[in-house]
């Protein structure tokens, strides 16, 4: 499996883009704008857009969801207690930011627990609630993609609609931090970092 990491939209989103081998199948984790230059990753990676994974339902991470959708015919995928959120403009910060996401179909929720395949490979589903109600992380081999919950040295926000301080950090403590030290954090914005890191030097920690 190949990573690719692109930083989109006018919020400096972390789009990230998993190539499969064999078969050059492509998931893609929130695509938060800019589908054009999205686009233009797939076809130089020769690769097939299969699934759309949402971390959470703020336009931020949704922006170019349903064109990319549209073009590829590809499955978006969320937590079911993000929904709500998806649906209304005002709290997904959709109206905020100019986003288009009034006809994204949504094709499966997710569940703690679930995985979702990319050619050879897996992600794990983990609930990580705090920064919205069906904020989620996803586990690889060695790689977590944390969306809003955790950034280097850094916490999602929690004074947006369905936010929670007590439940993002529990949700960090319960579920990412216990991952080994070594694992590394794909944040949905700024730089990658590493659980021992945060462990370390995450001063909300």
């Amino acid at each position: 499996m190949t990573l690719h990491a692109l930083v989109v939209g006018p919020l400096q989103t972390n789009a990230y883009l998993l190539v499969g081998d064999p078969g050059r199948d492509a998931l893609l984790v929130d695509p938060g704008g800019d589908p054009d230059a999205i686009a233009d990753l797939l076809a130089r990676e020769q690769a097939a857009l299969r699934t759309i994974i949402l971390t959470h339902a703020h336009a931020d991470h949704t922006a170019a969801a349903q064109h990319l959708q549209r073009a590829s015919g590809a499955p978006v995928l969320l937590h079911e207690a993000d929904l709500p959120l998806l649906a209304d403009p005002e709290a997904s910060l959709a109206a905020w930011t100019g986003a288009d996401v009034a006809d994204l179909q949504i094709a499966r929720t997710l569940a703690h627990g679930d995985r979702v395949e990319i050619g050879a490979d897996s992600l794990q589903v983990l609930h990580t609630p705090g920064h919205t109600p069906g904020g989620i992380s996803l586990l690889g081999d060695g790689i977590v993609f944390t969306g809003d919950a955790l950034f280097a040295q850094g916490v999602g926000r929690t004074d947006l609609p369905g936010g929670s301080t007590d439940q993002l950090l529990a949700s960090i403590r319960e579920r990412l931090l216990v991952l080994p030290d070594d694992t590394v954090v794909y944040p949905g914005h700024g730089p990658q970092t590493t659980i021992a890191d945060e462990k370390r030097l995450n001063p909300f920690l």
